[in-house]
């Protein structure tokens, strides 16, 4: 993470951004002091090293061998030119065919035990001398009158290293301070340049706050850079499934309104006649069973109603389990048989066991037991039975080949014409000459279940050419895979 150059409580896209750029620019700019003054001082030593070997050279000049021995004779005003410097302290050393000390600094170090003789050639090193740091440079060289076995005359000059230190520091400055100038020019640059890089997304800010409340229409994707369009792309499919989830409320509210307004209004009818002087007992039974009626066609409204809302809008938001679908269906079974023996119906459950893993799938439980229970009452209510001649319901489970699971509610009754097989799975669509109590919801509810768990709901004949064809209603679920 980069040093947070602007601390912050909440976390800011330019501060991050800003962070980012100029952090690096702060550790490199360091380092590339540090790297400056190094090669700095090897530029500045050039020149100086160049001046020691040529002295280093000169000084061999003036060695000779006279009857076996090596001379060493220095004028005094090459001596003196030699010491001339103003900053820095300059040492010679010349050593004889034996070791010996021919002239300059006798405790001048000696070069490395390792080194190799070669004759003729300046080598430079840098080392230790009175407590100074020195560079030295020195020469191995023989005469052609050297006796045999003696050893290389070895010249060594050395100095200090004032001069080398002040012109490396020259140079560092020569470079670094102008940089002093153009750091502060860069990071000001950055900022505005980020600055109007950004600026698009306070543009987006600010079209975003001048909407309506009631706005929900798409962001222009072409007016926002390209980086920032798939966060307008999600903020367009958020806009859209509110407007769908505000539709879904506003349908719901009006619906609710209308189907209330009828039951509503027959109970106050009817507590208005009961209220009535002349009303007999005989007329306030009546009105009481009709005030009765009315609130349970009102309750069961509500429920459905209730029921479709969350269908609609609930089911993404729930957790899917597993739903054993034959157990399942056998419990809606035994819950409606007493309604179904009172009105002579045979009520029955075909197919897989409770317990059969085969009718496994992965949904909502109380939104599935929802939709059988709406299948099993619509079939109650729209087919006509007696004693003499009994409507037939069966609800069936059954594992299909293709890995699914087939939920069928087939009856005897009249049948849907083809015709209206869509319309019945609107809300509150009912066929005309029906007289069953009912809102026309509860095969809208099936069809959004149905939606919900990605099966597709399909209405058929029960009976093709049978005087009461019936209807049977399908749908295939997905297993969960073991």
């Amino acid at each position: 993470m980069p040093f947070k150059i602007f601390q912050r409580e909440q976390r800011s896209l330019f501060g991050e951004i800003l962070d980012w750029m100029l952090t690096p620019l702060l550790i490199v700019w360091p380092a590339s002091l540090i790297l400056t003054w190094l090669v700095a001082q090897g530029i500045a030593g050039g020149p100086f090293d160049r001046a020691l070997e040529y002295n280093t050279q000169a000084l061999s000049q003036l060695v000779s061998v006279s009857q076996g021995k090596a001379v060493f004779n220095l004028p005094q005003p090459a001596r003196e030119i030699l010491r001339a410097d103003e900053d820095d302290l300059v040492y010679y050393q010349v050593l004889g065919l034996r070791g010996e000390h021919l002239s300059g600094e006798r405790d001048l170090p000696l070069p490395p035990e390792d080194d190799v003789v070669e004759t003729g050639r300046v080598k430079l090193r840098d080392d230790e001398f009175r407590g100074e740091e020195v560079r030295i440079a020195w020469l191995y060289t023989r005469t052609d009158l050297s006796s045999a076995g003696s050893k290389p005359i070895l010249i060594q000059v050395a100095e200090t290293r004032e001069k080398r230190s002040r012109l490396a520091t020259e140079i560092v400055k020569g470079v670094m301070l102008p940089q002093f100038i153009v750091l502060p020019l860069a990071v000001l640059l950055v900022w505005l340049a980020l600055a109007r890089g950004i600026r698009p997304l306070h543009e987006l800010e600010e079209r975003i706050r001048a909407r309506r409340p009631d706005d929900l229409s798409p962001i222009d994707t072409q007016a926002v850079p390209q980086e920032v369009a798939p966060l307008v792309n999600s903020v367009n499919d958020l806009f859209g499934r509110e407007r769908q989830s505000l539709a879904a409320q506003r349908r719901f509210l009006a619906d609710a309104a209308h189907q209330l307004k009828t039951p509503l209004a027959g109970l106050r009818m009817q507590a208005e006649l009961a209220l009535r002087a002349q009303a007999s007992e005989a007329d306030l039974k009546q009105s009481l069973k009709q005030i009765s009626r009315a609130s349970m066609n009102a309750t069961r409204t509500v429920n459905q109603l209730l029921a479709l809302a969350r269908a609609e809008g609930s089911g993404q938001s729930l957790p899917k389990q597993n739903v054993h679908v034959a157990q399942l269906a056998q419990e809606v079974v035994r819950e409606a048989l007493p309604r179904a023996m009172e009105r002579h119906f045979d009520l029955g459950y075909e197919g897989l066991e409770a317990d059969d893993p085969a009718a496994q799938i992965q949904g909502y439980p109380a939104l599935l037991a929802e939709l059988v229970r709406n299948l099993v009452d619509n079939a109650l209510a729209y087919v006509p039975s007696t004693p003499e001649r009994s409507g037939v319901i069966t609800l069936r489970v059954l594992a299909s080949d293709s890995g699914q699971v087939l939920l069928q509610v087939e009856d005897n009754g009249p049948g849907i014409p083809e015709g209206e097989r869509e319309l019945v799975l609107q809300p509150f669509y009912r066929r005309l000459g029906q007289e069953a109590d009912g809102s026309g919801l509860g095969l809208a509810i099936v069809a959004e279940i149905a939606k919900r768990h990605g099966a597709q709901l399909v209405i058929e004949d029960a009976h093709a050419r049978a005087e009461m064809p019936g209807v049977r209603f399908s749908l295939r679920l997905t297993r969960h895979p073991f």
